[in-house]
């Protein structure tokens, strides 16, 4: 595995199999085909200018004086960044993208004297891959014949090259030697790294060169050079003009940004085309980010498929045309789904299990939700036909997991993956399930299936509103029987607490709370979207107030995830603060969903794109960019809006 940490992204670039993770200097960190989740392979790509007898300037990095402003071509997923500093007479303007349809990226790099004289200097690629994410048994070599560089290990070989002849290579040049620019013709090493460079001469004043860099991919050599050879037969500008096309056309086919505002469409736009991106066209897997946190320093790793930030984003891109995305992502649940009938936690692209820490019973509910929603859209009978198998098997699991004397559900961990309870809202989660059960039940025939479902989501909305009402705090409980520590459990009973502690497995001892009394934002999902109690119910009202009294953050603003929040330092998150908007939508308080939306989208990153969290000090993005669920939340506000002042 790669020793690498994880960094700030501030831009993707991809195709059906590329995915890619640059910063904003528009160095590239991450690199996955041909999947979109993994395996990834690359440490670092790097970009330098070296002027003579001379350390290589990295115009990738704010140093040398260097600034860099970057942001997407408007409409499409080519990522701009243009370097400058005072200190060189060279300005460095580059795209980067992923070409739809081929294995091939395209980084064109546009060199511009801005001073008054000639100028020669050395363009240098330093690429280092980690193929497969590993350390070990990574070989480089240069392909005179192709004029390129490839990497290689195992079935995954990656070439670099460009329109223009390089001048010099090397194969195995690590990042300390290569500061010096001096490559040494070596054409083969058991390394991970190597270089290219192409000399510029007498560059006149206010005159520009461009040399466009191509990465390919393929499963041996001859394929990664055939699709070298490829990138070569046009000229970087058509591919440019081709891939332009392609996303423009992407969104033509999309529905219309349902709010007339020059800023939410920018979003709107930039989110579907994120969309796109975060989307595995092979397998219809959804990812929630792209990984930049590989080997678990700060968390359990996003580069994979939840089942009910899917739900959340499949409905997302019903609202906005992009249906057949959704299909096919219904259709990969169908490869996804344990044999007993349940979702896991969340999966690879190909269905399997990734790592996991216990059941989340909101994961499977979600995703019978999630069809039923998708269903609504088009009513396409074909689709239900093709989900009943899994939805009758998911429902009976669901039905297994109640507890038969409350109702509820028995505990699992919860939709943040930190605690195991009964939790509110994955009883709301089950709710929305078998009501959405149900429903297909009626369509195949099957009624007392549709009853027996129906009934038992009636019985999880009467326990929600009973067993998990905190008459004391005015609010809903966060959750009933909540297991904690042994140490925990002792100081909540000396508070006042009530609790007991029974046997696990092995004659383990287990100590659980009666009720979880922390305020979540997750308690608003009990009327939205799952409906176990009316968004409008008194009891609701006063827990929507609650929440946004407790979890509101002094100063930045936005709303956290619950009161004792301390991952990544307890910040306001982008999705929490639009489920409060969107409950405030569906009770009639318009003014302040647009305040929390406007919020959200003052939050966005330099190239237009929504983190998961926002710092609670200063305001900047923290953690994850993007992520797919973030962008969902935005997509459901604005159609909530739109419908809402439309009535």
């Amino acid at each position: 595995m790669s020793n690498k940490k994880p960094f700030l992204v501030d831009a993707i670039i991809g195709n059906s199999k590329f995915l890619a993770s640059l910063g904003r200097t528009g160095k590239m960190y991450r690199l996955w085909w041909p999947n979109i989740d993994l395996p990834q392979h690359v440490d670092a790509i790097r970009t330098g200018i070296q002027w003579a007898q001379s350390p290589v300037s990295w115009f990738d990095e704010e140093t040398n004086g260097f600034t860099h402003e970057t942001a997407y071509v408007a409409k499409t997923n080519i990522l701009q960044v243009n370097a400058r500093t005072d200190q060189q007479p060279v300005q460095v303007d580059s795209l980067h993208f992923a070409v739809p349809g081929q294995d091939i990226i395209v980084r064109e790099y546009t060199f511009t004297n801005v001073s008054d004289q000639a100028a020669s200097f050395s363009f240098i690629v330093h690429s280092s891959f980690l193929v497969s994410e590993n350390n070990l048994y990574n070989t480089t070599m240069f392909n005179a014949a192709e004029d390129s560089l490839v990497h290689f290990r195992h079935k995954y070989y990656f070439a670099l090259s460009s329109a223009n002849v390089c001048t010099g290579y090397q194969s195995g040049i690590n990042w300390d030697n290569v500061q010096h620019g001096e490559l040494n013709g070596n054409n083969i090493d058991m390394k991970p790294d190597g270089a290219l460079n192409w000399r510029i001469n007498e560059l006149a004043a206010g005159a520009s060169v461009t040399i466009p860099v191509y990465i390919t991919a393929g499963h041996d050599e001859e394929s990664v050079l055939l699709q070298m050879r490829t990138a070569k037969s046009k000229t970087s500008a058509e591919w440019v003009q081709e891939t332009t096309t392609y996303w423009h056309e992407f969104l033509a086919a999309a529905a219309p940004c349902p709010i007339d505002d020059n800023e939410i469409s920018d979003l709107y736009d930039r989110s579907l085309l994120m969309f796109k991106l975060m989307s595995d066209e092979q397998t219809g897997s959804i990812i929630a980010a792209p990984e930049f946190d590989e080997n678990f320093t700060r968390c359990g790793g996003y580069s994979y498929c939840w089942g009910r930030d899917a739900a959340f984003i499949t409905t997302a891109l019903d609202k906005a045309g992009l249906g057949a995305l959704s299909d096919s992502f219904y259709a990969w649940t169908l490869s996804a789904q344990s044999p007993d009938g349940s979702w896991q936690q969340r999966h690879y692209h190909d269905g399997s299990l990734a790592p996991s820490w216990g059941l989340q019973i909101d994961e499977g509910s979600s995703i019978l939700w999630g069809m039923w929603q998708h269903y609504l859209e088009k009513k396409d009978s074909d689709f239900a036909k093709q989900v009943w198998p899994a939805v009758e098997k998911g429902a009976s699991f669901l039905m297994s997991f109640l507890d038969a004397e409350s109702g509820l559900p028995k505990p699992s961990i919860d939709l943040w993956e930190e605690r195991e309870a009964s939790h509110t809202y994955s009883s709301a989660a089950v709710y929305g399930g078998l009501t959405a059960a149900a429903s297909f039940a009626e369509l195949a025939g099957k009624p007392e299936l549709a009853a027996e479902w129906t009934a038992a989501a009636e019985r999880i909305s009467a326990a929600i509103k009973e067993l998990c009402w905190n008459e004391e705090g005015g609010r809903f409980y966060r959750g009933v029987d909540l297991t904690v520590n042994a140490g925990k459990y002792e100081q909540a009973l000396a508070a006042g607490s009530t609790g007991y502690v029974t046997e696990s497995n092995k004659g383990y001892k287990k100590h659980v709370l009666d009720h979880d009394a922390v305020i979540d934002i997750s308690l608003l999902g009990i009327a939205v979207p799952f409906g176990a109690v009316a968004a409008d119910d008194e009891s609701m009202r006063r827990t929507a107030d609650a929440v946004e009294a407790a979890l509101t953050v002094p100063g930045v603003g936005g709303i956290k995830r619950y009161e004792d929040d301390i991952y990544i330092g307890g910040n306001p998150w982008i999705l929490t603060t639009l489920w409060l908007a969107h409950y405030r939508i569906q009770t009639g308080s318009i003014d302040e969903a647009k305040q929390l939306l406007k919020w959200a989208m003052d939050h966005r990153t330099e190239t237009g794109l929504l983190p998961e969290q926002v710092d609670k000090n200063t305001g900047e993005t923290a953690w994850v960019v993007p992520l797919t669920w973030s962008h969902a939340m935005f997509i459901l506000t604005i159609f909530m809006l739109a419908e809402a002042e439309a009535k």
